[in-house]
């Protein structure tokens, strides 16, 4: 049991939504703040929930907002919302980030030869439990697969939480087809169309769209891990927003009297605003 806790502002479903995290007394950043392992003897990570299973809104951590709190993407102008592309409904697994992570938009993958993309790196927690959106808890890493979205290198882990009936079967990526056949094929597919009804092509992976064992995911998370490091020494990081509550320098620190002004100005919690129905309608698309 951790002892992160989410803190909603604004209504879901509005560009004002915000979730922040608090420590003990301290307000602090999901991305910074939050070590990589949760136990690391063991190799396991502290995975942070932003869109649980069977859900819609595309949630992400704002990397370019103080205190990074979990918000909704806006594309065009419009929160982002992915389609239900039969026969799957919204995401298949509950989706995240590993925090103190970050593809680096400067780094050109010698195996993809496309250049990082600029966010944390996914997890894919395919566990049974549906997790809580905010939700932070620790995970297995069994493998990756890399998907090249638009030109970029996305990275999506596939993690199991360690508190899931079936972690102690899963080790590595190919037990996975042992214990729960079509899963991964299913998680490649829906990669491959979830953005086709948009107008978009079909994404293209890396490797001929084979998965990666957990070995290979470990060399991809220890340089996202470093190149986390460097943006957060980094004096000018961009529109990035690097200042935490625990890591780094005195330069580079919130005080908690300006995490505590940031939290108090966001707007006070609400009902979630209405989603509209076509959110939820199916789309077909061919193979």
């Amino acid at each position: 049991m951790n002892s992160y806790v989410a803190i909603d502002r604004g209504h879901l479903y509005t560009e004002q939504h915000r979730i922040f995290f608090k420590k003990a007394d301290k307000i602090i950043s999901p991305w910074h703040d939050v070590p990589l392992y949760a136990d690391e003897k063991q190799k396991h990570f502290n995975m942070l929930c932003e869109i649980p299973r069977w859900t819609n809104a595309k949630m992400e951590i704002a990397t370019k907002e103080p205190l990074n709190p979990i918000k909704q993407d806006i594309k065009k102008g419009q929160l982002r919302f992915v389609n239900n592309c039969f026969p799957h409904h919204g995401y298949i697994w509950n989706y995240g980030a590993l925090p103190q992570t970050w593809e680096d938009p400067n780094h050109i993958d010698p195996a993809t030869k496309a250049k990082g993309d600029n966010d944390p790196i996914d997890v894919c927690e395919i566990g049974r439990r549906v997790a809580k959106r905010g939700e932070i808890y620790p995970v297995k890493i069994l493998g990756t697969i890399a998907l090249i979205d638009e030109g970029e290198t996305d990275w999506k882990l596939i993690a199991i939480s360690v508190n899931d009936p079936l972690a102690e079967k899963l080790n590595d990526i190919h037990d996975i087809e042992q214990h729960m056949p079509g899963f991964l094929a299913a998680t490649r597919e829906w990669f491959r169309i979830y953005k086709i009804p948009t107008g978009k092509p079909e994404n293209q992976f890396a490797f001929g769209g084979e998965f990666k064992d957990k070995a290979f995911a470990y060399k991809i998370i220890q340089e996202t891990h470093e190149f986390w490091k460097k943006l957060m020494t980094n004096e000018n990081p961009g529109e990035m927003k690097c200042k935490s509550a625990d890591f780094g320098e005195n330069a580079n620190r919130l005080t908690k009297e300006e995490a505590d002004e940031i939290l108090s100005s966001a707007p006070m919690p609400g009902p979630d605003a209405k989603i509209e129905d076509v959110v939820d309608q199916w789309h077909f698309v061919k193979g």
